[in-house]
């Protein structure tokens, strides 16, 4: 039996326009099952989804960087986290800025989306997500670096440069950090103890849950040991050939309600209408 439900965003509970579906939130809150939202996502990205869903269970924000628990008129319960190390987040940073100063550069502290500049990258995530960015100097990187940055993205829309700067960035050796293409054109860039399963074994010890109490869905590489650590892995049928091979069950796409249906058909195993 289902006890918790793990569900990646982007290619998964949200369609191609970056929203949720009325039938994915009906079907969600008519589970009434416990759900958390696996993503690289910032909390501030994640939240209205969390609102709209009306969850209470803990959220993973960043890729496993920060686990916290919303909470009905009060400030979030912060239960785990994992900046950058202020060096290493300083250090890279300033080095993207001087040696590609013209890709789409921006990164995250718990709170807020910082970049130096508005850009054709900035423009596509703010129509993707809703969110505007705070704009910053380079003056004010240190001060961002010692309080905590969870991600820094990279949004390059030239897949050879984009391959560049992945490939040199991996040759600087930073200790600490996991460098992850996402998609086609983004760059992100967390701590290596912000990983997807990490935040599925802190909230399934938590909650004392068994794997196959659980399931979860996911469209991406990165959600490759989210499928590992749950005992049903349900996959998207927009994910890649790859990644439909660690599913138990392939549901439809995003942009089908295909998490509506996962729950329907291969969870509560009630066909659709």
């Amino acid at each position: 039996m289902i006890k918790h439900l793990f569900l990646d965003m982007d290619g998964t509970l949200l369609n191609s326009q970056g929203t949720v579906s009325q039938k994915n939130i009906s079907v969600l809150q008519q589970s009434a099952l416990p759900t958390t939202l696996v993503s690289a996502r910032a909390p501030i990205e994640m939240a209205p989804a969390i609102g709209q869903l009306g969850l209470t269970a803990p959220q993973i924000g960043f890729n496993g960087g920060i686990i916290f628990q919303p909470q009905l008129d009060a400030p979030t319960k912060i239960m785990e986290a994992h900046p950058i190390k202020e060096a290493t987040s300083f250090l890279l940073l300033s080095w993207l800025a001087e040696n590609f100063p013209t890709i789409s550069l921006s990164y995250y502290t718990k709170d807020h989306w910082l970049t130096t500049k508005n850009d054709a990258g900035i423009e596509l995530e703010t129509k993707l997500t809703g969110l505007q960015p705070t704009l910053t100097t380079d003056t004010d990187l240190a001060q961002h670096a010692q309080a905590g940055i969870f991600k820094v993205m990279l949004i390059v829309f030239d897949k050879n440069l984009l391959l560049k700067i992945q490939a040199e960035l991996t040759n600087l050796n930073l200790t600490g950090i996991v460098i992850q293409q996402s998609g086609t054109m983004y760059l992100e860039i967390t701590s290596e103890r912000a990983q997807k399963s990490h935040g599925l074994a802190f909230i399934m010890d938590q909650e004392q849950l068994l794997p196959e109490e659980t399931a979860a869905f996911g469209d991406g590489h990165n959600d490759l040991p989210m499928f590992a650590a749950v005992g049903t892995p349900i996959v998207m049928d927009n994910a890649l050939e790859v990644i439909k091979s660690a599913g138990k069950f392939i549901t439809k796409s995003n942009d089908e309600d295909g998490v509506a249906y996962g729950i329907e058909t291969f969870i509560q195993g009630q066909p659709l209408a």
